[in-house]
């Protein structure tokens, strides 16, 4: 006769939860990006940006897969901590989108996250004139900090985090260059409400560190990971040097 404390041991230890196989997991098990003549690669983001940075070093994306995720800083975090764990909820909640996607199952998922700084004080993307007005007056005269996390989950579900910090410095802005600037609308979706690669280039007065970080993707250090999984970056350059040739 089974006791009832033995019942209850039983009934914790069971799960309703749907089961977690699927069919990335069962092509990791097998070998997964072995199995194909190319790996398949998916972007975590929407941001015409960092595609644009993508092909600038030959990394077409097989897929766009935005990632819906909160992205409030949790109390009294630091920006590098935001930073790494925004990309990392990115690039998870992908990978799971595509989980059972008999074409994408298997592919390297990147996502990135980039958090401006002002000392400890995180700067978010302003969702008003007001909010960006405020930036900028803060950014104004001083550096600050761009920081992207970067998160690479590769098809057999190995998990790779890096932060890419760079100093940005902006000379002083005056109330006339402020307001222009607002009224051109770049500073829209932008994390602290400027776009370098934008007008707000004419800002900056000294970079230490990844230009292309500050514009939302770290290039040199995202294809380190690539190449170190495995990922041929450098074949499609082979190949665009072979189609120019015959062109």
């Amino acid at each position: 006769m089974t006791s009832p404390k033995a019942g209850l041991l039983t009934a914790s230890s069971r799960t309703d939860a749907p089961r977690r196989d699927t069919l990335r997991r069962e092509r990791s098990r097998a070998g997964g990006v072995k199995t194909r003549a190319r790996p398949v690669f998916v972007l975590a983001s929407g941001s015409p940006r960092r595609v644009t940075l993508l092909a600038q070093v030959g990394i077409d994306p097989d897929a766009l897969r935005p990632a819906t995720i909160d992205e409030t800083p949790r109390r009294s975090e630091m920006p590098r901590t935001l930073a790494a764990r925004l990309a990392r909820a990115k690039a998870e909640a992908a990978r799971d989108q595509l989980a059972d996607d008999t074409d994408l199952a298997d592919a390297f998922v990147l996502a990135a996250d980039t958090v401006v700084a002002v000392g400890r004080r995180i700067l978010l993307k302003p969702g008003s004139v007001e909010e960006a007005v405020a930036s900028l007056e803060l950014l104004s005269g001083r550096a600050h900090r761009v920081m992207t996390g970067i998160c690479l989950i590769t098809p057999d579900d190995r998990v790779r985090v890096r932060i890419v910090e760079t100093t940005v410095r902006f000379k002083r802005l005056d109330q006339a260059e402020i307001e222009t600037y607002i009224a051109s609308r770049e500073w829209r979706g932008k994390a602290g409400g400027y776009a370098i690669q934008g007008l707000a280039g004419g800002f900056v007065q000294k970079i230490v560190g990844s230009y292309t970080n500050v514009v939302g993707l770290p290039l040199t250090e995202v294809m380190g990971m690539l190449t170190g999984e495995g990922f041929p970056i450098y074949a499609n350059w082979s190949k665009a040097g072979a189609t120019e040739d015959t062109a």
